[in-house]
């Protein structure tokens, strides 16, 4: 079988794998403290263009998610997202389970519009009740979104205004933040989104790494005693090298963006491809994940040969469907996936 269902179905890229055999003799501290990890933040930050950020490692990315959302909220705080947002609509709860409500607002291809969510807050703050509902005190997108979708520089600063504007953090997900910057249509930089956003983390599991991501910090305003917080959340790992060692790769000769480029480089492949078999997508996608939609006969033929992932049933004959590529793509991969359609 030849499989395109997700961007973290294999491994680690060879490199990453390479340098966790390389240092797996060495004795290092818990919890972190070790070597890796700190040439790994060394090498994020200089990335980042923020020498004061700090940077710290979670295992996956529901864990990132509810720990930095819970850790920068007070008590009575909740979180907006796009209704489509992940936190919203793929993590089992998992924000509400800490306490905090997440705030869904209408999407736009998966984004939140800047001047939606000003228009929300206003009305938040006209109303003589705000007392008694949960207050908006954080912002939470992803890049890329749910839909594969980007958000331009433009839009990225106005809603940076606006969350500055209103006193709340700007937290962006970057699970596949690798396909983002790497995608032929974006005008944001990392720089940029370390710039604009208040917290961002960089994803690894679905960008080359066994697991990890890493969270940056880019206004001194890192939580109290987050090391604590992120033990108390059972997410603390003693053998914390694992992350450091494969960030650390990551991060050594560009190899986090040359991975972003090549699952690119295959997505677009793969765009083709749907287009000379004259499949329609459901969405314009211009990173790693592309959603054709599929005639239900057909796509249960071609289940027999490759795998990919239910989307969104899109009317009774047809279903939308997601194709990912990653790291471990290859041109033979597309050439089946040819011959099958």
């Amino acid at each position: 079988m030849i499989s395109f269902e997700s961007d973290y179905i294999t491994g680690a890229h060879p490199y990453v794998l390479r340098k966790m055999i390389e240092t797996n003799e060495s004795a290092q501290p818990g919890y972190g403290a070790d070597e890796y990890c700190e040439s790994a933040k060394r090498k994020i930050r200089e990335a980042v263009g923020i020498d004061s950020a700090d940077v710290e490692f979670i295992a996956g990315g529901t864990q990132t998610n509810a720990i930095v959302i819970s850790t920068m909220l007070s008590d009575h705080e909740g979180v907006i997202a796009a209704v489509t947002g992940h936190i919203n609509a793929h993590e089992a709860g998992a924000i509400e389970y800490t306490g905090h409500k997440v705030i869904p607002l209408p999407h736009r291809n998966g984004k939140i519009d800047p001047v939606q969510l000003r228009k929300y807050l206003e009305d938040y703050y006209a109303d003589e009740s705000y007392e008694h509902m949960v207050f908006p005190g954080m912002v939470y997108i992803s890049h890329p979104t749910e839909y594969g979708t980007l958000y331009t520089k433009k839009e990225l600063t106005e809603l940076s205004e606006v969350c500055r504007r209103y006193g709340m953090p700007l937290y962006l997900d970057g699970a596949r933040l690798a396909y983002a910057l790497m995608s032929n249509n974006t005008d944001v930089t990392i720089n940029d989104i370390a710039k604009l956003c208040d917290v961002f983390y960089i994803g690894g599991t679905k960008a080359g790494a066994l697991c990890g991501e890493a969270v940056v910090f880019t206004r001194n305003n890192k939580p109290k005693h987050f090391l604590t917080s992120v033990k108390k959340r059972g997410a603390l790992l003693a053998k914390g090298r694992l992350l450091g060692v494969q960030f650390d790769a990551l991060f050594t000769d560009g190899l986090f963006f040359r991975i972003g480029r090549h699952a690119i480089e295959k997505a677009e492949r793969l765009k083709k491809i749907f287009s000379d078999h004259g499949i329609k997508t459901f969405i314009d996608s211009d990173t790693n994940q592309q959603f054709p939609i599929l005639d239900n006969e057909k796509m249960s033929e071609l289940r027999k040969k490759i795998d990919f992932c239910f989307w969104e049933k899109y009317d009774e004959n047809h279903t939308v469907v997601r194709f990912a590529t990653c790291w471990s793509t290859t041109d033979a991969d597309l050439d089946e996936l040819d011959k099958a359609l």
